[in-house]
């Protein structure tokens, strides 16, 4: 049934905006290429919810889903600062574009084989990481060291993508079926919103997604530190010994 196949689409036309945004990112076309990739993390995080709203979930979807996001997030945004900044580094740029698909296809990996279901994600998820990168890049000219700041930016997001910091999982959070209705217009709107009315606020979308891995990173520091606490308070007094 067609009705069925509606997640599976949705998926699809994740991975041919991220094609798009790889495209546009090899023409020069940075600021459009991550926006293309925003417009993919809308369609990302709703073919899961219309799998369960349509009982359309399957192993099959599951792993298209992981095929696409490597694409959209793994791929494009790595393009994309590449031609901002990471080209003018030699070698060592194009090794850290290479590293940051790389930890996003281990990220998907364990997350694939992963056997229980939870409200968390281990590792930042390579949505929020690809959409942080592609924004990111764009502040290239407004940063006095971005060729540093921004090449020691994307290997942090590289690393937490594949650490053990817990991040929400807000695809758990539920929303009305009749919202998928509306997915498609939203994606245009906000397309054409700031493509052609607020160039400057595609900035803007890097701030949210900034502070939702700050916030994971930041978290797993504080348990850390706890559990050193803990077993700093549970380790046996020795008399005599220092």
């Amino acid at each position: 049934m067609f009705i069925k196949a509606i997640p599976s689409l949705l998926t699809v036309g994740n991975l041919i905006i991220g094609f798009l945004a790889i495209v546009s990112a090899f023409q020069g076309r940075t600021a459009e290429a991550a926006l293309l990739v925003i417009a993919g993390m809308i369609l990302d995080g709703l073919d899961g919810r219309a799998a369960r709203w349509l009982h359309a979930e399957s192993a099959f979807g599951k792993e298209l889903d992981s095929l696409s996001d490597i694409i959209t997030f793994g791929v494009a945004p790595s393009l994309i600062m590449y031609q901002e900044v990471l080209h003018a580094l030699g070698w060592a740029g194009t090794l850290l574009a290479v590293l940051f698909p790389v930890c996003g296809a281990l990220r998907l990996a364990r997350f694939n084989i992963q056997t229980r279901s939870t409200n968390y994600f281990v590792g930042l998820p390579i949505t929020a990481a690809g959409g942080i990168l592609a924004t990111m890049a764009l502040y290239g000219d407004l940063i006095r060291y971005s060729q540093v700041a921004l090449p020691i930016g994307m290997l942090i997001l590289a690393l937490l993508m594949v650490s053990r910091a817990r991040y929400p999982n807000f695809k758990k959070v539920a929303f009305p079926r009749s919202a998928i209705v509306g997915v498609p217009l939203l994606v245009v709107c906000v397309y054409l919103l700031f493509r052609y009315h607020y160039a400057g606020l595609n900035r803007l979308i890097f701030v949210p997604l900034a502070l939702y891995a700050v916030y994971g990173f930041s978290r797993a520091i504080r348990r850390r530190l706890r559990r050193a606490r803990h077993d700093a308070e549970m380790k046996p007094y020795k008399p005599g010994v220092k």
